[in-house]
């Protein structure tokens, strides 16, 4: 695929991680039917990308993303069905289906607004990091609709139930570090750490087995909706499919490592994924 003719989307790679940027800073990166399609092709193509360890999703200029272009997406599309049933198939496609079961690991590197249809992607990333001035928000109850194209799902699975009620009853936009608070991300950080305290991630995740970092971002995705029983017999058949699909045989390095080498102990030294 040449990134070099996307236009709503920007891909950097470097060092095993990929860095996709939603490229519309003058519409704070509010996602336009033609992004859709450009990301669902993205991501596709990262996913089998022997050079992508790990995937970072960003926003150009001082936005993240602030949710669907309501000209383009809505207004635009209300008397095409074609094109605005297209426009659907692909806003859900690359947000939840491709992103969320991306094989490999996901960060979202939240560098400003972040709002409303936003917070779908937002969920679907494994880890999210954000600046501490990042500015989020589910404002859809000022344009008179409902956090709807599964926000409203996702808040409720990801939020505690009073704090996804109160932000999107009423409005009220909040920061990175309110952000970290009620675990919308992972962490927040100052804004000039942003960029290398992502990486730093980054690379730590590259260096660890991949197959391992698949089985288990695929195991506690599923499990959350599984009774105990379901999830044990679950669990004791994605270890035996791990083994069994990791080409660098990670258990068995590890455990060399572990109880001959005696080169890595856990909080001491590091896993080696490289080791010959």
């Amino acid at each position: 695929m040449d990134f070099e003719k996307l236009q709503a989307v920007k891909v950097e790679k470097r060092d095993g991680v990929a860095t996709v940027m939603l490229n519309r800073p003058e519409k704070r990166n509010a996602m336009s039917p033609q992004l859709h399609f450009e990301m669902v092709d993205v991501l596709k193509e990262l996913a089998e990308d022997d050079e992508t360890q790990v995937l970072v999703l960003t926003g150009a200029g001082d936005s993240w993303c602030a949710g669907q272009d309501i000209k383009l997406f809505f207004r635009e599309l209300d008397d095409k069905p074609k094109e605005r049933h297209l426009a659907r198939l692909a806003n859900h496609e690359w947000r939840w289906t491709l992103l969320s079961a991306f094989p490999k690991p996901t960060i979202a590197m939240v560098n400003g607004y972040c709002f409303g249809g936003a917070f779908v992607q937002l969920f679907a990333c494994d880890f999210a990091i954000a600046a501490d001035d990042a500015q989020f928000g589910l404002s859809e109850v000022n344009w008179g609709i409902l956090p709807g194209g599964l926000v409203g799902k996702v808040i409720v699975d990801g939020l505690s139930y009073r704090d996804a009620v109160w932000y999107a009853m009423t409005g009220e936009p909040f920061d990175g570090r309110k952000a970290a608070e009620i675990k919308l991300i992972s962490k927040s950080v100052p804004a000039d750490k942003l960029h290398e305290t992502t990486m730093e991630l980054a690379q730590s995740l590259c260096r660890k087995n991949p197959q391992t970092l698949r089985t288990i971002k695929e195991s506690l995705r599923l499990v959350r909706g599984m009774s105990v029983d379901q999830a044990a017999d679950y669990l004791l058949a994605k270890e035996r499919e791990m083994r069994f699909m990791d080409p660098e045989s990670g258990r068995a390095k590890a455990m060399k490592q572990f109880l001959d080498d005696k080169t890595y102990r856990p909080g001491i030294g590091e896993y080696q994924r490289d080791e010959a």
